[in-house]
């Protein structure tokens, strides 16, 4: 039976805590944002934190790694009293912190970035050999294939996550706070991170794991913290607290589906065709189509060459194709702008560095690619952009503080809401949306995948690129899974199994029984 358990002293026969938060508060500006948490985090075990966008976890986070200062209450360390002025301060005390946000220098190799403020010297000199090799040592225990002389800037999202979990990771760590770390990764790259993850407990290493994906919070915790709106919910024992649960605590309700009901329906009439594409050391002649009214689903591995295949398409990347046809007339896009002039909208992976202007307020970042409907000759119309945003807020939920905020200031899910609104001001009839749901609670996944198949219900016509297999599973009417820059496979009907997508995404030859199962799904 599931027991809610309150913060415990050691005398009771559990662990000691290493790190205790009590009664812990942040205002900011007069608005509380977090009130009255408490929870401790013992050596060798995980602690969850899990809620919706809003709920309060990244301020928790950030008060226990200091990178702020609680308004009220306090933080112990090995049960005596501590205060952080810095994130320095946390760090010195054994505190590690992986951020979701990719926090590395572009312009600097994997070694710099790992070795930043901690350089290995010798007679006086960088010792650049030790610190390749420590790095190369570093970067294998997590998995990452990623080279130490590597530029950051020419790193997927994959690797530049993995790189700076293994910068957090140098040195000696007594708690390893995880904010969203798998995020960026498909679901081969979760479980060599999550293994790490284990061993890290198994040395005795207290870890605050927080994350939306609950399956992970299913397998890692031994103990889970239930936010909601800025409020404990209680920490309850993981033993039998099944995801379908933690949604329901989360949510404060039953949560019945996750995926609204298939649609029924024919289809048959293209929409979109692509031919022979190719993206040099990317994509290898890539062919599909997209019919009218269909969710697509476009499976693969990360550098499988799903997204460099459609920035090919639109011009962001040295592309050739033998023909692309929009609902049937031949169409070639130099840039993003003639592509939405087209009717054809694309909405990017990285919401944070190509999608939002995040020091910028939100009515310049919804217009940003329709300013004819705000810039008539005489100037800005201020006015008519303002009656656009409050449309966008109510019919897309996006939930804020207050209109005048900046995009940054947003959760994840209302920035992807307002890259959705922002994205269908120009009226496309076919859309891509590049990981929709990537580090986004479970409450705001499941209102995109309503507006997602709202759109087809329209007569639009979408393809969904994502690394989380059930999520394609649940929505799109067809995947087709790509491996090495080609088309590998397409799964339809009772075929749409994790195991079958796994296996086109991994294997140069499909097995006879999933071919023989697609054909006849």
């Amino acid at each position: 039976m599931m027991t809610a358990l309150a913060p415990s002293p050691a005398t009771d026969g559990t662990v000691a805590p290493v790190l205790r938060a009590a009664r812990l508060c942040k205002e900011f500006g007069g608005v509380t944002v977090l009130s009255d948490a408490s929870l401790d985090i013992r050596p060798g075990e995980i602690h969850a934190v899990i809620g919706e966008n809003g709920a309060g976890k990244s301020t928790l986070m950030r008060l226990l790694s200091g990178y702020l200062r609680p308004s009220e209450g306090e933080l112990r360390m090995d049960g005596a009293p501590i205060a952080f002025h810095a994130p320095s301060d946390a760090q010195a005390a054994g505190i590690a912190l992986v951020h979701q946000e990719i926090l590395l220098a572009e312009a600097l190799t994997v070694t710099e970035n790992i070795f930043i403020g901690r350089e290995i010297t010798r007679f006086g000199r960088l010792d650049e050999r030790a610190m390749r090799e420590a790095a190369a040592a570093q970067l294998a225990e997590i998995g990452c294939k990623a080279s130490p002389r590597a530029l950051v800037r020419d790193l997927s999202l994959a690797n530049r996550q993995l790189v700076q979990i293994a910068k957090a990771l140098l040195g000696t760590r007594r708690v390893v706070i995880f904010d969203e770390p798998t995020a960026v990764l498909t679901h081969d790259e979760v479980d060599p991170l999550l293994d790490i993850i284990l061993k890290l407990k198994q040395r005795g290493v207290a870890i605050l794991y927080i994350s939306h994906r609950l399956d992970e919070v299913e397998r890692l915790a031994d103990r889970v913290t239930v936010l909601r709106d800025g409020r404990m919910v209680g920490t309850y024992d993981a033993e039998g607290l099944t995801p379908r649960r933690m949604a329901s605590l989360m949510v404060g309700r039953e949560f019945s589906s996750l995926y609204p009901p298939r649609l029924e329906r024919e289809l048959t009439e293209p929409a979109l065709e692509i031919e022979h594409a190719h993206v040099p050391g990317f994509v290898k002649d890539v062919s599909l189509t997209l019919r009218k009214g269909e969710i697509l689903g476009l499976a693969g591995m990360i550098g499988a060459g799903r997204t460099e295949l459609f920035e090919g398409l639109l011009g962001l990347r040295a592309a050739s194709f033998g023909a692309v046809r929009l609902h049937g007339k031949p169409v070639h896009f130099a840039s993003p702008a003639q592509a939405s002039a087209a009717g054809f909208g694309y909405l990017t992976e990285d919401r944070k560095g190509k999608g939002l202007l995040l020091d910028e307020r939100l009515a310049p970042n919804l217009t940003l690619a329709a300013l004819d409907k705000v810039h008539p000759f005489a100037g800005l119309d201020v006015a008519g952009e303002a009656q656009l945003l409050d449309r966008a807020v109510a019919s897309y939920d996006i939930r804020l503080r207050s209109l005048d905020a900046k995009a940054g200031q947003l959760s994840g899910g209302n920035q992807q809401k307002l890259l959705l609104a922002k994205m269908m001001l120009n009226d496309p009839s076919v859309i891509v949306i590049d990981e929709p749901t990537r580090g986004i609670d479970i409450a705001n996944k499941s209102q995109i995948y309503v507006f997602i198949q709202s759109l087809v219900r329209e007569g639009r016509s979408c393809i969904v690129i994502s690394s989380e297999m059930q999520e394609l599973i649940g929505l799109c009417d067809r995947i087709l899974v790509m491996r090495s820059g080609r088309i590998n496979g397409e799964v339809t009907g009772d075929a749409m199994s994790e195991s079958n997508v796994a296996l086109y995404a991994t294997s140069s030859v499909a097995s006879e029984e999933a071919s023989r199962e697609n054909a006849h799904g």
